[in-house]
């Protein structure tokens, strides 16, 4: 369970300008219509007090505030909105009000970024104090303060990107939904605009998302390395609660613990227990009170193959050099593409009582970044560390790929490559002409149910040792499981149309391994013609 250290207990907080007492001052003297406090009077709790007192008040000597960037993850309900809103008003028009400032909130699209300027708009019209300095414009979701000349705007990351704005303040709202390049595009302009005046302030404000492979999860990882003290960034503020997989997730205590709101009414403790039982006997409530409730980020898929934190256990480094060394059996599993995208062989050793693996992706060189782009990750970075080999063209070089797998053969004691012979029919006769042993390997239920049961085996048993390569983690995470009357389960890529190959070809070479032991059956039921997995 992830939880700020420092939001519970009485240490002062460094505030040697008093800049966060006046923060907190003027807070309160705000009103909500929706308090329960004398005078409607801003509720601002103590966790949220502490958090408004430690982005404001520790400074450099010269004045210019120590913190830039705030990442903020909540469970929902615990408002998160509000605080945001707070956040703006102190800038719009508040004791951090420049001169000239501009504030921008971003959500995923105009509805949601509707829901911070409501809650803003909705504070300043039931404030008379407010009203008759802030002149609110629904219509161009824009708030201005004549006087300062500040003003507050709230945009989509999937609208007009941001280029040429100089913002004081950015709040980017559940950045876990900014999909595909328009999110990308906005984040890189918002994110890029901050370096122009000093004292700029990033807020990231979220609830938890699915999938590693994204700028939502690369934002919060490095500042859960923060709030774990493996990085030292003071001018990073990770305000994180979070429950981890090993947590409990029916216990209590535990949602206290990452939902600060609880203590104090907020959200309705009630409305859990009802959807902690119903989670009980659903694993579609389950995820949904996971991911939003307790704030746990799940795993890409919506019906995971494994846990990704058990397939992590497996991140040992594999030694290609010491297998070569060694000469030891391995066993290649090859996943053909149909020229657009991603082709990936598998290598497969025996490694104790489990496997350890290690792939080689391929992918067409031209529009790298376009490609990955469409499936939400970064090709080009993959490329440039070594986890992709680009071949020349718009289409998978399928020599460059034969060429490869030759040389495999040349450097460790290959026993078989496994091909589906759908794509592989010309490489798998060429390669046998020369005395590489190509086999056919099937991938229907017949053959690929059996070999995704051997692999999750390997997998929970924590005898699968991948050495954590990222494309194939990113390819796990997208499997969706399918499973026929008789319980046997099978990969498919779902709606989402991300890469599985990894994952198969996997599958494949940890299967024909573990068959050369006498583990897998080695029928003649595996070469038949059966259904092809789309």
């Amino acid at each position: 369970m992830l939880r700020p250290s420092w939001i519970d207990n009485e240490d002062e907080i460094p505030d040697p300008m008093g800049r966060g007492e006046m923060a907190v001052t003027w807070l309160r003297q705000l009103r909500h219509p929706k308090s329960r406090l004398p005078g409607r009077a801003f509720q601002l709790d103590p966790w949220a007090e502490r958090t408004i007192r430690r982005i404001y008040g520790p400074r450099h000597p010269d004045g210019t505030r120590i913190v830039r960037r705030v990442v903020l993850l909540l469970p929902r309900g615990n408002r998160k909105t509000s605080l945001c809103a707070a956040i703006t008003l102190l800038h719009l028009m508040g004791p951090e009000m420049e001169t000239g400032g501009l504030t921008i909130s971003a959500a995923s699209a105009h509805e949601q970024a509707m829901e911070l300027f409501n809650e803003a708009a909705l504070i300043i019209r039931n404030d008379r104090r407010l009203e008759k300095h802030l002149n609110i414009r629904e219509y161009v979701s824009r708030i201005s303060c004549q006087r300062a000349q500040t003003r507050y705007v709230a945009i989509a990351s999937d609208g007009k990107v941001q280029h040429g704005k100089t913002p004081n303040v950015v709040i980017a709202d559940e950045l876990h939904a900014w999909e595909g390049r328009p999110g990308l595009k906005q984040w890189e302009a918002l994110d890029s605009a901050l370096v122009k005046v000093p004292g700029t302030l990033m807020v990231v404000a979220s609830t938890s998302g699915r999938g590693q492979e994204n700028l939502a999860w690369k934002t919060v990882e490095y500042a859960i390395k923060v709030q774990k003290g493996e990085i030292e960034d003071p001018a990073t503020l990770p305000v994180i609660f979070m429950a981890e997989p090993e947590d409990d997730w029916q216990d209590e205590a535990l949602w206290f613990a990452v939902n600060p709101g609880l203590a104090h009414g907020y959200p309705d403790l009630d409305a859990y227990r009802d959807k902690a039982a119903k989670a009980v006997h659903s694993p579609f409530d389950r995820d949904s009170f996971l991911q939003f409730n307790l704030n746990r980020w799940l795993d890409q898929s919506t019906s995971p193959f494994v846990e990704m934190h058990v397939y992590d256990r497996g991140r040992g480094a594999v030694d290609l050099e010491a297998m070569e060394s060694a000469q030891a059996p391995c066993w290649l599993g090859v996943d053909l593409s149909k020229n657009e995208d991603l082709t990936v062989v598998v290598a497969a050793w025996r490694d104790g009582d489990g496997f350890a693996v290690h792939p080689w992706f391929f992918c067409p060189e031209d529009n790298l970044r376009a490609r990955g782009e469409r499936h939400g990750v970064d090709y080009i970075s993959w490329a440039e560390d070594g986890h992709i080999i680009p071949t020349p063209g718009n289409t998978v070089d399928l020599r460059a790929v034969e060429d490869h797998i030759r040389e495999l053969c040349a450097r460790f004691n290959v026993q078989e490559a496994a091909f589906d012979p759908t794509f592989g029919r010309t490489m798998m006769a060429a390669l046998n002409e020369d005395g590489i042993p190509a086999v056919e390997f099937r991938q229907g239920w017949v053959s690929m149910a059996p070999a995704v049961k051997e692999l999750e085996r390997a997998i929970l048993s924590g005898s699968l040792r991948h050495g954590g390569h990222p494309v194939l983690r990113w390819n796990f995470e997208n499997i969706q499981v399918e499973t026929d009357k008789a319980g046997n389960r099978m990969f498919h890529k779902g709606k989402s149309g991300n890469k599985i190959d990894g994952a198969v070809a996997t599958a494949m070479a940890v299967a024909r391994a573990a068959a050369s032991e006498g583990q897998f059956t080695t029928s003649a039921d595996w070469f038949t013609e059966d259904l092809w997995m789309a």
